[in-house]
């Protein structure tokens, strides 16, 4: 039976490789755990070529003498970006990708019952000439060993590979049916498999020797003698189909995972096992959209990179996987795309437990280099592929470098390879070009049309080269309106409409598939890119995951969480000649109830958002006054309406003579006979603060007759700290274990206090460290730290200190399993 043991811990690292180093241990090193980065970074203003260099890691690793007779392999999952490996002095690999990961046969080169010396020779400079690299670059490339490195110690015949396809026997449709239909719906599925097996099996099974059991959950669904094989590079195809099955569906709104254990059996003994989880589902994008089982879904996403603060891309599981819980669960996106190259695993494999559907792509950005580049490019797309087709979440293949001109030689081997080692699957290619060649199955394209005034997308027929093809927008915003979580309050606020405007608009275009906005959280980027500092501010959510005001437009699809936002804080200071002017209320509520001093204003719902394509798009607030002026006593019926109406008018509009303010105020004066003497006065009895005692806004939503959630706008009196942790137990397996401590500085009635600036200290007692800086500045009001654990058991606590607030512990608890 097949063995994996992870081989994370106790890595010997040097910044500077030395060809010494290959055959003997380093003589000066750190001892440090994967994933590990090449160099910690500053959170921002820093030179990236600080990461760019030639490192060095080393291992040494006894190798039992029971493996002399099986076969050894060393994978690493990710390395950036070009490494090579040297066992014992000799090379033994040279790999060309940062972004997917590779696989050795170390069989022949370990010294059984002895040590053996690994060394990685690890090149993360932006001069090699391999993708992404050859031009500028719009996110960094941090260098290091950045996810796992294992042994898989197998039987001579073993499989090299096996690759799960689950399919329906018949078209369904699940468009009328509620989220507990689709729950409790049963179809019928089929299972085929191809499994890749060594050269070895095929004497083994002309004699009837070897077969293949496959379990779907507990219940045996083949027992097949492996006959019939087809002879491939490096061994043998053997296809096997099982019977049909009664299951359930994997869905968005219900992602049911059926784990699959397919077994090679030799001599009635189970020689090599492949274990992975499958989703019965049906999966297409028409020329009007795309259908998730029968059931038109519009895509509504956002990109992902795979980058942190200090540590660049070297996070473990725990972080990984909680990406993707944000996108599904605090964003209420349905889809994410992986922007620009395969991400971890783990981020992947979580996609397919929340239902989260994933568009993946190869490595790049905008360049296409020489021949040597395009190979490698090729190679990417074969190693994606296989590497990642067994995951029910991906919906589709990026095989084309992102935006970058076309090329019909490379895109048509790229497309080849990708539908040759999967055919189950569409390809896709993101462009920012209109009408360009089509050699994908989808036309995908960065819509970055929308300005603010315009129209949110532009039409499929105006873009793609091919109308009968399926059309998806891969980016919108972004670099048009970046956003800093520390932004003006009308800043921020036009930040969230623009991400409403674009999805009202892709809702309305019934032959657009969907679109992935740009994108979940502000990233570290190159020089030529970003606000100097060395950050690109596109996100709906900072680098530590806090949500900017854009975040709720996302989460106000969410069936599960109350939403309730209002977009400004209603401090005339915050706005040009003290004018308000527009406000929204951001909800996925039944009703708001809005109140001035207690006092009923106004009710809204969501038919009063001018945003008619969304279920729950913002609301402009229009009314600031509610009876006050008519039940004054001051004007009569007609005058009063009039007076309201302008206030209002006023409140929004500014102090500008619109053609329809002159006309209410020709109206007012002439008509009705009000004295413009009186003007000032009564806005500022009614709307103004200047010298009056401010005024206090309460917001109440309402579901099913209840009051959900409140928010109320007043005075800032004091101030807290919020403290969201993703976990405080921190488990180890193979590695380290983070938690995400996410901090927002809020007033007496949880408002975020956007301009707060007072430093924010850390300090952890126990088996614990602080990543990165253990003083920061919160942004905008909000700010993050990591912490990591160092490989031992005990409990300990986080104190988070900030000078004029109350200090919070947060308990933590370590353990290690290894």
């Amino acid at each position: 039976m097949a063995q994996r043991i992870y081989l994370d811990r106790k890595w010997r690292f040097n910044e500077e490789f030395d060809e010494e180093m290959i055959e003997v241990p380093m003589k000066k090193s750190t001892l440090i755990n994967i994933p590990h980065t090449v160099k910690e970074t500053p959170a921002s203003y820093f030179d990236e070529s600080i990461y760019q260099m030639v490192s060095a890691y080393q291992k040494s690793i006894s190798a039992p003498i029971q493996w002399k007779n099986k076969d050894v392999f060393l994978t690493f999952e990710g390395v950036g970006h070009a490494c090579d490996v040297y066992i014992n002095g000799k090379h033994v690999k040279h790999h060309d990708c940062g972004y997917t990961a590779f696989t050795i046969n170390v069989t022949r080169h370990l010294k059984y019952g002895e040590d053996n010396l690994i060394t990685v020779r690890v090149d993360s400079r932006e001069t090699l000439n391999q993708p992404p690299f050859g031009y500028v670059i719009d996110y960094m490339t941090y260098g290091g060993i950045y996810r796992d490195v294992y042994f898989e110690i197998k039987d001579k015949t073993h499989f090299i590979d096996v690759f799960l396809q689950p399919s329906l026997l018949e078209r369904v449709s699940t468009s009328k049916r509620t989220k507990k239909q689709i729950k409790m719906m049963k179809v019928q599925g089929i299972l085929k498999t191809e499994c890749y097996i060594t050269n070895s099996i095929y004497d083994l099974a002309v004699d009837d020797h070897a077969f293949i059991r496959q379990y779907l959950g507990e219940d045996l669904i083949i027992s097949q003698p492996v006959v019939g094989l087809e002879h491939v590079e490096g061994g043998y195809i053997f296809n096997i189909s099982s019977a049909p099955a009664t299951v359930k569906l994997w869905d968005i709104e219900n992602p049911v995972l059926y784990p699959v254990k397919t077994q090679l059996v030799i001599d009635d003994k189970v020689v090599d096992e492949f274990e992975a989880n499958i989703g019965f589902r049906s999966s297409e994008f028409r020329k009007n959209g795309y259908y998730l089982n029968g059931r038109k879904v519009k895509l509504r996403g956002l990109n992902r990179h795979q980058s942190y603060p200090y540590v660049g891309y070297a996070m473990p599981e725990s972080m990984q996987r909680l990406d993707a819980k944000i996108l599904k669960e605090e964003l209420a996106v349905n889809a994410v795309r992986t922007s620009h190259y395969p991400q971890s695993q783990y981020f992947i494999d979580e996609c397919d437990k929340l239902g989260l559907l994933v568009f993946t792509e190869i490595p790049g950005w905008q360049h296409i280099g020489d021949n040597d580049w395009k190979d490698i490019a090729v190679e990417n797309t074969k190693d994606m592929v296989v590497q990642y087709r067994n995951h029910p979440s991906i919906i589709l293949w990026g095989t084309r470098i992102n935006e970058s001109q076309d090329d019909d030689e490379l895109y048509k081997r790229t497309n080849d390879v990708a539908h040759k080692y999967d055919p189950t699957r569409p390809t896709g290619g993101v462009r920012v070009i209109a009408k360009s060649s089509l050699l994908e199955d989808v036309y995908t394209y960065n819509d970055f049309v929308h300005s603010g005034k315009n129209k949110g997308c532009r039409k499929k027929s105006d873009i793609t080269s091919d109308v009968e093809k399926p059309y998806l927008i891969s980016e919108y915003n972004g670099h048009m309106y970046p956003t800093k979580p520390y932004d003006s309050e009308k800043h921020r606020q036009e930040h969230a409409i623009r991400h409403a405007n674009v999805l009202n608009s892709v809702a309305e275009e019934t032959d657009i598939a969907g679109a992935f906005g740009w994108c979940m959280f502000d990233y570290n980027t190159h020089k030529d890119f970003g606000s100097g500092d060395r950050v690109c501010y596109h996100g709906v959510m900072d680098m530590f995951r806090n949500p900017k005001l854009a975040a709720s437009v996302y989460s106000a699809f969410s069936d599960s969480e109350n939403v309730l936002e209002v977009t400004s804080s209603f401090d005339i200071g915050e706005h040009p000649a003290s004018n308000l002017g527009k406000t929204y209320i951001i909800t996925n509520a039944d009703l708001v109830r809005m109140y001035k001093n207690d006092e009923l204003i106004k009710e809204y719902t969501p038919a009063d958002s001018e945003f008619e394509n969304m279920k729950h798009g913002p609301i402009l607030i229009d009314d600031f006054i509610g009876d006050a002026v008519e039940n004054s006593g001051e004007f009569k019926k007609g005058q009063a309406k009039l007076v309201k109406q302008a206030l209002n008018q006023l409140t929004i509009e500014g102090f500008k003579i619109s053609p329809s303010m002159l006309w209410t105020a020709l109206k007012l004066v002439l008509i009705h006979r009000f004295n413009p003497s009186k003007a000032v006065a009564t806005y500022s009895k009614y709307i103004g603060d200047w010298g009056n005692a401010s005024r206090e806004y309460r917001f109440e939503a309402i579901k099913d007759g209840k009051t959900v959630k409140t928010v109320t706008k007043a005075a800032v009196t004091e101030a807290h700290m919020e403290i969201k942790s993703s976990h405080t137990l921190l488990t180890e397996w193979h590695t380290y274990d983070v938690a995400n401590i996410r901090i927002k500085i809020l007033d007496q009635n949880n408002n975020q206090l956007y301009f707060f600036n007072r430093p924010i200290s850390f300090e952890v007692d126990g088996p614990f460290e602080v990543i990165g800086p253990t003083s920061i500045s919160p942004v905008g009001g909000a700010a993050g730290v990591y912490i990591k654990s160092i490989g031992e058991d005990g409990d300990g606590k986080l104190t988070i200190h900030c000078d004029g607030l109350e200090d919070v512990q947060i308990g933590l608890s370590a353990e290690c399993l290894v």
